[in-house]
C-alpha cells in the first residue's frame, strides 16, 4: 500500500493552520501542524516531510532562522520549503527568503487553488522519489539473495517483476515531467530532472542483469 505523504505546517498562530489544513485537506495527505520553528526542528527529527510550508514572521526562531537550521542538517536539507509571509518587505525580503533555502515564496492573502497545486507538486515529487527508494531496494535485495536462489528460473522471474515495477515509474516520472512543463516552476522541474537521472541509472542497471547481456562487446 502507498503511504501518505507527511506536509509540515509552521505557524504560530492557530487560525492561520486551520485555514492551511482546510486549504490542503483536498490533498488527502497527512498534516503536521508546528507552532513554532523549535516546534517544527523537533517534529523534523523522527518523520520525513515531503514539503514543509513556513510563516516568516514568528516570535522567537523565525522562519528564516528555523530554514537554516533545516538545511543545516543533512536529514533535512532537501526537504523542499515554501515561505508564507503576511508583509512584504520588498525584493531584498524575497531575496533573503531563497538565500534561506526556500524553493517558494508566497504572500499573505494567498489563492488557496495555486498554493494547493504548488504543494501537489511537490507531494508528486516525494511520493515518487519514495517508488523510485523501494524499487532500488529491491534490486538490492534480489541481487545480494540470487547467489543463493534457483540459477535457472529465478533470477529471470524477479528481473521481469523488476524492470515491470520500474516501467510503471517511468511512466508517471514522464507524465508528472510533462505536467510541470506547463506549471514551469524552476525548482520542481530541477527536482523533476534529478529523479529521471536516477531512473534512468536504475534501468540501465536491471537491462545490464537481462540474460545474454553482454557488458563487454557490443
Amino acid at each position: 500500500m502507498v503511504q501518505k505523504a507527511k506536509i509540515l505546517l509552521v505557524d504560530d498562530r492557530p487560525e492561520n493552520l486551520l485555514a492551511l489544513e482546510a486549504i490542503l485537506s483536498a490533498l488527502d495527505q497527512t498534516l503536521v501542524r508546528a507552532s513554532s520553528g523549535e516546534e517544527a526542528l523537533k517534529a523534523l527529527l523522527t518523520d520525513d516531510f515531503a514539503v514543509i510550508l513556513l510563516d516568516v514572521q514568528m516570535p522567537g526562531m523565525d522562519g528564516f532562522e528555523t530554514a537554516a537550521h533545516i538545511k543545516r542538517r543533512e536529514r533535512t536539507r532537501d526537504i523542499p520549503i515554501i515561505f508564507l509571509t503576511a508583509i512584504n518587505h520588498g525584493p531584498h525580503h524575497t531575496f533573503r527568503g531563497y538565500a534561506a533555502g526556500a524553493v517558494d515564496y508566497i504572500s499573505k492573502p494567498f489563492d488557496p487553488w495555486v498554493l494547493r497545486a504548488k504543494v501537489s507538486v511537490f507531494v508528486e515529487l516525494y511520493m515518487k522519489n519514495c517508488q523510485l527508494r523501494e524499487q532500488a531496494t529491491l534490486l538490492r535485495l534480489q541481487l545480494e539473495s540470487g547467489r543463493a536462489a534457483d540459477e535457472s528460473r529465478e533470477p529471470a522471474g524477479l528481473l521481469a517483476e523488476l524492470s515491470a515495477r520500474l516501467a510503471a515509474v517511468e511512466e508517471q516520472a514522464e507524465a508528472l515531467s510533462k505536467q510541470l512543463d506547463e506549471s514551469a516552476d524552476a525548482a520542481a522541474i530541477a527536482t523533476a530532472a534529478h529523479l529521471e537521472r536516477k531512473l534512468t541509472g536504475l534501468r540501465r542497471a536491471l537491462d545490464a542483469l537481462e540474460p545474454g547481456t553482454d557488458n563487454g562487446a557490443a
